[in-house]
C-alpha cells in the first residue's frame, strides 16, 4: 500500500476533506500536525515550497493540497497513484 503523508492543522476544513477522501479510498496515511510542531511546519514548507495546508505526499510525489487531490480523484488518476507507490 501507499506511503501517504498529510501535513495538516486541527482547524483546517481542507485538511479534513483530504483525510475523508483518503479514508473513503481505504488507504492509511500519516498525519503531521504542523500547528503543534513548528519544526514540521518548516520541513513541510521546505519540501512542498508552499505555506498552506494540507500538503499531501504520496511516496515521493507531492500531490499538493486538497483541491489537487480531489482533481486527481475526479480524473481517475488517484487510484493508480495509490497503488503504484
Amino acid at each position: 500500500m501507499s506511503n501517504i503523508l498529510v501535513y495538516a492543522t486541527a482547524t483546517c476544513p481542507f485538511c479534513n476533506n483530504a483525510k475523508r477522501l483518503l479514508d473513503r479510498k481505504g488507504v492509511g496515511y500519516k498525519e503531521i500536525r504542523v500547528d503543534q510542531d513548528r519544526n514540521q511546519l518548516q520541513l513541510m514548507m521546505q519540501r512542498s515550497k508552499r505555506r498552506t495546508v494540507p500538503q499531501i505526499f504520496i511516496g515521493d510525489y507531492h500531490v499538493g493540497g486538497y483541491d489537487d487531490l480531489a482533481e486527481l480523484d475526479a480524473c481517475g488518476d488517484l487510484d493508480s497513484l495509490l497503488v503504484n507507490t
